[in-house]
């Protein structure tokens, strides 16, 4: 169970028992249980749309929201926030693109992501609480956005030092086919609208390769996030035979 605490510490804010001692090789191989904690947290997401919808959807998705934000602790839309001002300010200059990535200050092209993503998240959340039965989808949205990011910090070069850095160099293929094979079936059976999920994690993994040659954890993070709105927008298509 050490390398599920260790991914749970990680990823969110949640309570977990302290471990007696920490080798940075735990670390990276806790990544197999990434989708795992997504789960976690899209239990907790269910559960606070349902409490929010037996009074009104809108209520729902701020609950649901607040939850997200709340139990991760805006770690990935913190990244979403530094690629975002980092791209707007680069110009095409790569050197100005770092200087920018490393820079603690938020600028105005994060502050529009920022907003951008927490309306979209809201809207979403909204028409699915509407809708009822497509809620289940919630269980599995954060688990695929987290599983996309193992495989994106394996199959990318890291181009800058950080936390992607960290798992980058530990390669769990067996991991890694397992997790996408549970994900595929379970989202057969609860959320059938997730099945191309798959190749919203490709789009990203082609957009860093293409436009940065790698990735850091900040695109880590910056996918995670684009990943979580795309998905929650596949659970409003409904497929003809399916839903």
């Amino acid at each position: 169970m050490r390398g599920l605490i260790l991914a749970v510490q990680f990823l969110t804010r949640l309570p977990t028992p302290q471990l007696a001692e920490f080798k940075p090789e735990w670390l990276a191989a806790s990544a197999r249980w990434f989708p795992a904690v997504g789960v976690i947290v899209g239990a907790l997401l269910l559960a606070a749309l349902h409490l929010g919808s037996l009074i009104d959807p809108w209520l729902a998705a701020l609950l649901a929201l607040l939850v997200w934000v709340g139990v991760t602790g805006g770690l990935h839309l913190d990244g979403l926030a530094d690629l975002a001002d980092a791209l707007g300010a680069a110009h095409r200059s790569r050197e100005r693109f770092f200087e920018v990535l490393k820079d603690p200050h938020l600028g105005s092209f994060g502050v529009l992501s920022l907003i951008l993503a927490i309306a979209a998240k809201l809207v979403l959340l909204m028409l699915i609480a509407r809708q009822g039965g497509l809620a289940w989808g919630l269980l599995l949205v954060p688990a695929w956005a987290r599983g996309f990011a193992v495989i994106w910090s394996a199959t990318l070069p890291a181009i800058a030092p950080g936390s992607g850095e960290r798992f980058s160099w530990r390669k769990d293929w067996a991991g890694m086919g397992l997790n996408l094979t549970a994900l595929l079936v379970l989202s057969a059976w609860l959320a059938p609208a997730l099945l191309p999920a798959p190749l919203a994690g490709l789009a990203w993994w082609l957009f860093l390769k293409r436009r940065l040659g790698g990735m850091t954890g900040d695109c880590l993070g910056a996918g995670v996030e684009i990943g979580e709105i795309a998905m929650l927008g596949l659970l409003l298509c409904r497929v003809p035979g399916w839903i």
